[in-house]
């Protein structure tokens, strides 16, 4: 390898050296038994869960969907799905038909949508042992049960061209359930009362950055290897 300028490749070489010891030490378990990206992810996790916290809304809006029955024919995917999802509508006292080939639920809309935003709030809020109680089985295979099932509905509510029913459903997965699954077990934090680290993550992302170009930069600055304009042809 040709080296043109010793000084300033060593510096691309010293540049390169830290920023990969720093991107080890990255994914090392530094914080609390989590690496950075896992500690950032959480963190950045934990303020964005106030500000999506719709839930409330969801249910108000759901009032209006009591008393509208629906039938549905749904196919799982899971041979444990069928006994779950009997036990999550028996307190709905809607109509269930399981057998090996399809599971047949007919009841009112809004009462099972009720009971699965019930589910969702509950775990959004950490508090799993509501659900637990009700079911004998965990939050998130709860809420695990109630998105399997309430995709099929959506799915067979549109087969038989109730797409207003069918949105509604799709809603209250999109802004109940999953939300309810996805951020479960972590906790709110306000953007204010982080403020030190959230500065601390953008000015280092920022350095970081430039880190590995600078580091390239001098490397091949230093094996005589550089950018130039083309001179300009007359014809």
């Amino acid at each position: 390898m040709l080296v043109r300028d010793k000084k300033v490749f060593v510096k691309g070489v010293v540049l390169l050296v830290t920023f990969l010891v720093v991107l080890v030490l990255m994914f090392l378990p530094l914080f609390a038994g989590r690496n950075s990206l896992e500690a950032a992810d959480r963190l950045f996790n934990s303020i964005c869960k106030r500000s999506i916290y719709i839930l409330p809304d969801v249910i108000k809006k759901n009032e209006l969907y009591k008393g509208k029955t629906f039938s549905a024919n749904v196919k799982f995917k899971y041979p444990s799905m069928p006994d779950q999802a009997s036990r999550i509508l028996k307190a709905t006292e809607a109509k269930v038909s399981p057998s090996e080939a399809q599971f047949k639920v007919e009841g009112d809309l809004g009462t099972v949508l009720g009971a699965a935003l019930s589910d969702s709030d509950a775990m959004f809020r950490n508090r799993e042992q509501e659900v637990s109680a009700r079911y004998g089985l965990s939050g998130k295979e709860a809420l695990f049960c109630w998105w399997n099932l309430l995709k099929e509905v959506e799915k067979d509510l549109r087969r038989r061209s109730q797409f207003k029913e069918a949105d509604w459903v799709s809603d209250v997965v999109n802004k109940g359930v999953e939300p309810g699954y996805n951020y479960f077990g972590i906790e709110s934090e306000s953007a204010g009362s982080e403020v030190g680290i959230l500065t601390f993550s953008l000015i280092f992302y920022v350095i970081y950055t430039l880190w590995w170009g600078v580091a390239i930069m001098y490397l091949f600055e230093g094996m005589g290897l550089q950018l130039r304009a083309g001179a300009k042809k007359e014809v």
